[in-house]
């Protein structure tokens, strides 16, 4: 969590009409403080909102600045007005995973509420938030707490900031020793322990609960609900808490399909670190029993029994040159033989077929809401150079040389209505393979974006690293234009991943304020502190953070 000042004392807001002049606050985060003044857009009827606080505080421990020891007296003025189309590509600011804490509250909401400012002084169009399903409906099935979320969607709000709101059905962390882990739920947790083969496992039987096996996708295994009933009671229940504010202060929503959230496999953990560089195979997660059945069916149905009991052989070990496999090498791996195509086509399908189960319940759960649902597809680019791609193989992406794998799923996130998320948009050939000579990410990226426009899907887009340089920002622009350009000019959105102590630092912001310009075409947001004036119309309204 960023902290921009300390021992900060309860904060009361009382809005009121205002006027003031102009002043420059892109600059740097800490002039919001100085001068906040947001033109914003949310609701259908036009109102000015002012929004006074003060606050006692103290010289900030971190993120390089300091505020004033004393009363501060600030003023937020809003003028909300119906949507309306703005040049360029807006910006969004993932917040740090403990954000809200195992108990349901905000960490720190007053140092939250100073970075939400510093966001939306810089032109930042919103803020993604995961909600998280291990936190929400932690410990009793049905028994959700989204108190720490509404407060954060007001704090956004009142910033002038929009939310893309993720639903994390995942774990996050790797392991009990991370300070940030965040586990599934509870109760979820205690049913995978009576029935360990609700976890994907590999062909050594080692068990991954980042995320419940799509093979039992339709049977009632948590205590009496399938698990795609228990993602749909959460989606629904999400609807009705935050219904006054879909379409208006939470305009995107992502629904999570898969380990990090990514319609996937968890072949290998990307939260770990050096994934990319190191190359790895990635392992194929078709051993529990539930995934094994239905390989088995499908074998049998074609008369080739033999074809499923297992995964292939000859796979290699995890960071094994995959031309030293027998499955995996370019010429003459089983992956190009009819038993490689026939269980390719199992493994992606059965990962499609949960992705279409998914989109069903969102589309029907948010239909009429007005806000934009979205789904992650992994950037798995390490192996692009390859015929064989085994790493997206192993993901459950069916992309080989001859065979686009992104397609079917653009085709399905166009179905339903779905935009498409992925991350990499900072990275280069160039700089990839000078350590893994067999990386594009550029030419995985470029082979989305594509499909995407096929099938005429908007985009987000997002960074895979966290150290952002000027060559890196340019990379993003670069790469959103190739998406975006054209006779029609499509929709993208890009998310930076994500908020933290460094990106605060003087020569790190601006660069990233920059970059927001840039992106947005030249649409700055303005930001001006107030001094209060009466007004026969102010009103007042008064909330304790």
């Amino acid at each position: 969590m960023v902290m921009f000042a300390s021992q900060l004392t309860a904060t009361t807001f009382s809005p009121s009409f205002l006027n003031s002049a102009p002043s420059d606050t892109t600059r740097s985060p800490f002039l919001a403080l100085a001068h906040l003044r947001y033109n914003r857009t949310f609701f259908p009827t036009r109102r000015r909102l002012v929004v006074s606080s003060r606050l006692n505080s103290s010289r900030s421990s971190g993120a390089g600045g300091s505020v004033d020891n004393g009363d501060v007296p600030y003023e937020l003025h809003h003028d909300f007005s119906p949507q309306r189309e703005t040049k360029g590509s807006p910006v969004f600011v993932t917040l740090p995973v403990n954000t809200v804490g195992p108990e349901g509250k905000i960490s720190r909401p007053r140092a939250m509420m100073f970075s939400l400012k510093a966001l939306a002084a810089a032109g930042v169009e919103g803020v993604v938030v995961e909600f998280w399903w291990g936190i929400i409906e932690r410990k009793e099935p049905r028994v959700y707490d989204w108190r720490g979320y509404r407060e954060l969607v007001m704090m956004a709000c009142m910033c002038g900031l929009k939310v893309r709101a993720v639903l994390a059905f995942h774990q996050y962390g790797t392991g009990p020793d991370d300070p940030n882990q965040i586990p599934l739920p509870l109760w979820v947790l205690d049913e995978i322990n009576k029935d360990p083969e609700l976890a994907y496992s590999d062909r050594f039987g080692r068990r991954n609960i980042e995320y419940i096996s799509l093979g039992c996708d339709t049977l009632p295994v948590l205590r009496g609900r399938t698990p795609i009933q228990a993602y749909a009671d959460f989606m629904r229940d999400f609807r009705e808490t935050f219904r006054p504010s879909l379409g208006l202060t939470i305009t995107r929503v992502q629904i999570g399909m898969g380990p990090g959230g990514e319609l996937r496999y968890p072949s290998f953990s990307f939260q770990k670190p050096n994934v990319a560089s190191s190359g790895g195979l990635g392992e194929f997660q078709c051993y529990d029993k539930y995934m094994l059945a239905s390989l088995n069916a499908c074998a049998r149905k074609i008369g080739k029994r033999e074809w499923g009991d297992g995964g292939p052989f000859g796979a290699g070990s995890l960071t094994q040159n995959p031309e030293h496999t027998d499955f995996f090498k370019n010429e003459g791996g089983s992956w190009n033989t009819p038993y490689g195509k026939f269980f390719l086509e199992w493994y992606s399908n059965m990962l499609l077929l949960h992705g279409e189960r998914i989109c069903r319940e969102a589309e029907t759960i948010f239909r009429g809401t007005e806000v934009l649902i979205s789904a992650e597809v992994a950037a798995i680019h390490w192996h692009y150079a390859i015929q064989s791609h085994p790493s997206e193989l192993t993901a459950g992406y069916y992309n080989t040389f001859d065979r686009d794998g992104y397609l079917p799923i653009a085709r399905l996130f166009s179905k339903y209505g779905f935009a498409i998320c992925c991350s990499c948009f900072e990275m280069q050939d160039a700089t990839m393979q000078k350590i893994n000579p067999s990386g594009s990410p550029e030419g995985f990226l470029k082979q989305l974006l594509l499909a995407a426009r096929l099938c005429d899907i908007s985009l987000e887009g997002q960074n895979f690293t966290t150290d952002l340089d000027d060559d890196a920002f340019s990379q993003v622009l670069k790469m959103s234009k190739f998406y975006s350009d054209g006779i029609e000019k499509r929709p993208f959105a890009f998310n930076f991943v994500r908020m933290n102590k460094r990106m605060f630092e003087t020569q790190n912001w601006d660069r990233f304020a920059r970059f927001v310009r840039q992106m947005s075409s030249g649409k700055i947001l303005q930001a001006r502190l107030r001094a209060q004036l009466g007004s026969s119309s102010s009103y007042s309204l008064t909330f304790k953070l």
